[in-house]
């Protein structure tokens, strides 16, 4: 009888439950003493669901001194260190803040929080304190109770003000109450001993940044890029006899199925050289055991879809996008003013990649993010469309299972249909001048609303893909069927297309492959030719 795996802390964030129950933790405590030792304010920011509660709460134990969680783990050093004394601990979840009730409850819900802290470390706060004083009030309370200067934990620090980001008169408002309340770090700078804190973004500069001129920002730094998500090496390490049994469910070899998990969930970066893997999404899927898009699932997809759509930004715009370094290490100070990019950078739907003609490069990370927002953009064009909204993906899938290019055009023109007039041509001329592509704004957007929708109904496919003569448009493969696309517009053909594939070779790397050559009339945005061998 095979050994009983430890249990997987999928979605579990209390480091103390993670050691208690036995599950699986990988160490991440050097880091944190790192940090320990070289400094006393911080700032990390990161993407929903990449660990930073989990930071905050394994800090925590760490400062008091819970030696029993820390057998085994680096940080079990710094704990028997001579001079070694346990600190209070005031940790703040923001994310717990009421925002949709108005602005007396949002103040009254601050209180809240600052109310059970001080109930877990034994101090009565005074009646007649108010939002703007009582963080200061509990810090030095508490120092005075335990004769200890005081460690400070923010978690989701910009939670409460991010929450307004599609409406600039509340975000103001918001943004005054938080530099209200956070000013009181500064304040009490002479009772702390350490102060963590993170979030999603670095845009929301209420106070903290402009306040705290101490605070050091590792969000960017090389050094601390891998304290939250999996390396690959960790994978390894502590999750290997898990894949084995989800290669064995799947019926796949070990080391194709961790080729497939790179594509799939690997690649968020935050120095421009070490890549992640999403912790959320990774222990989801040796869970369930199946590719899925977990991750986006867990929240945002509404705000996000309407951000999309309110703005006319198409997924394509965001791929291999050059950006300076500037833009990444100094947003605007107010989030409801940054650019799209940025926006979609800190939030973690774009990851660094390194650059070419520029500092950096933004792209989706990885398969499960890209797919996730095509589905949604996808939803943002064919909505209002419930006569075959709900067949589109059936009817693309059943056309490429049985081979059948008459329904696939059919699907096609009807997705092109659905483009919005000119809606979308700011970003396809925008994109074209960027990247200095040679083609039309019509034809960017085709085949970007093409790729688009066809990674949104799941369908594994590639544009632009290069060979020994040339790039071609799309490589489309569904089940164990290939299809190889060039799309011309007119006054091009579909024969010009057709020629192009099998002069250049597009197809040879896919011996099967069906190849087809589409001409597009840009003004009706339909297929009007096609052809295929």
């Amino acid at each position: 009888m095979l050994p009983k795996l430890p249990k997987l802390p999928t979605g579990v964030q209390t480091f103390a439950n993670i050691r208690e129950d036995g599950s699986v933790y990988v160490d991440k405590t050097e880091y944190m003493v790192n940090l320990i030792d070289s400094g006393n304010v911080y700032f990390l920011a990161r993407p929903r669901r990449f660990g930073k509660s989990l930071t905050c709460s394994t800090f925590e134990s760490l400062f008091q001194g819970k030696k029993e969680f820390f057998k085994g783990l680096y940080a079990e050093e710094f704990l028997n260190r001579p001079n070694f004394k346990p600190s209070p601990v005031i940790r703040l979840d923001m994310s717990g803040i009421a925002t949709a009730e108005g602005f007396d409850i949002f103040k009254k819900s601050i209180m809240n929080i600052i109310s059970f802290a001080a109930e877990r470390l034994g101090i009565e706060l005074r009646k007649d304190l108010l939002y703007t004083d009582a963080l200061c009030y509990l810090i030095e309370k508490v120092f005075m109770k335990y004769g200890e200067r005081v460690v400070l934990l923010i978690d989701e620090y910009d939670c409460p003000y991010t929450s307004f980001f599609e409406n600039p008169e509340k975000a103001s408002t918001a943004r005054d109450i938080l530099r209200d309340f956070y000013r009181q770090i500064k304040i009490s700078e002479q009772y702390l001993k350490f102060v963590f804190i993170t979030g999603i973004s670095k845009t929301a500069k209420m106070g903290i940044f402009s306040t705290l001129n101490n605070i050091t920002d590792i969000s960017l730094d090389e050094k601390y890029s891998k304290m939250c998500g999996l390396t690959e090496s960790e994978l390894y390490k502590y999750f290997t006899p898990y894949i084995e049994l989800v290669a064995e469910k799947l019926e796949i070899s070990f080391k194709d199925l961790m080729e497939k998990i790179k594509n799939y969930y690997d690649g968020f970066c935050f120095d421009g050289k070490h890549y992640l893997y999403n912790p959320f999404s990774f222990l989801l899927f040796l869970q369930q055991k199946d590719f899925l898009n977990y991750w986006i699932g867990t929240g945002t997809s509404k705000v996000l879809s309407d951000y999309f759509k309110t703005r006319n930004l198409t997924v394509e715009q965001f791929r291999d996008l050059p950006i300076s370094k500037d833009m990444i290490l100094s947003p605007p100070a107010e989030i409801e003013a940054v650019s799209a990019e940025s926006f979609l950078f800190q939030c973690g739907y774009l990851s660094l990649r390194p650059g070419t003609k520029s500092d950096y490069s933004l792209d989706y990370p990885n398969t499960e993010v890209l797919n996730s927002m095509s589905s949604l953009l996808t939803q943002n064009l064919v909505s209002g469309k419930n006569e075959y909204g709900a067949h589109y993906r059936n009817d693309l899938t059943s056309a490429l299972y049985d081979n059948n290019i008459e329904d696939l055009i059919d699907v096609f023109n009807r997705l092109l249909a659905s483009i919005p007039h000119n809606d979308y041509d700011g970003a396809a001329k925008q994109d074209i001048k960027q990247k200095g592509y040679k083609m039309t704004a019509q034809e960017w957007l085709c085949r970007s609303c093409l790729l688009t929708f066809l990674r949104g109904c799941g369908v594994v496919v590639s544009g632009e893909v290069q060979s020994s003569k040339g790039r071609a448009d799309l490589v489309i493969e569904y089940k164990e069927n290939y299809f190889v696309i060039e799309i011309k517009m007119l006054p091009s053909t579909a024969k010009e297309a057709l020629k192009q594939i099998i002069d250049n070779d597009y197809a040879k790397p896919y011996p099967k492959a069906k190849i087809l050559g589409l001409s597009i009339d840009g003004e009706k945005r339909q297929i009007v030719e096609y052809y295929e061998e």
